[in-house]
């Protein structure tokens, strides 16, 4: 490792160190501000969603068929069915248009 290596993992370090003291340190009252809340309550959810569309479709050997198995699998989880049905349609589908294609 050269001398910049350690550079940037300081770097890396404290901005990720900041990133998490300084919320903690700045805001010690409670957050009554209903967009700021709302805004902070989805935050998890738009980040697995940012990770895991892309792979979803990404993951096939056709891109086609990975976007097709994500709306199969969202309309038959809208329909009620069980996360083991929803998976088994996706694969089937991507089964399916792959040996096709």
């Amino acid at each position: 490792m050269t001398h910049n290596n350690f550079i940037y993992i300081a770097v890396m370090a404290l901005v990720s160190y900041a990133i998490r003291v300084l919320p903690l340190t700045l805001i010690r009252k409670p957050i009554k501000n209903q967009f700021i809340q709302s805004f902070l309550y989805y935050v998890p959810y738009v980040t697995l969603a940012v990770m895991t569309f892309p792979a979803i479709v990404e993951a096939t050997q056709s891109p086609i068929a990975g976007a097709v198995a994500l709306v199969v699998g969202i309309l038959a989880a809208w329909f009620g069915a069980s996360l083991f049905q929803v998976s088994v349609a996706c694969c089937a589908v991507v089964f399916v248009i792959e040996l096709f294609l």
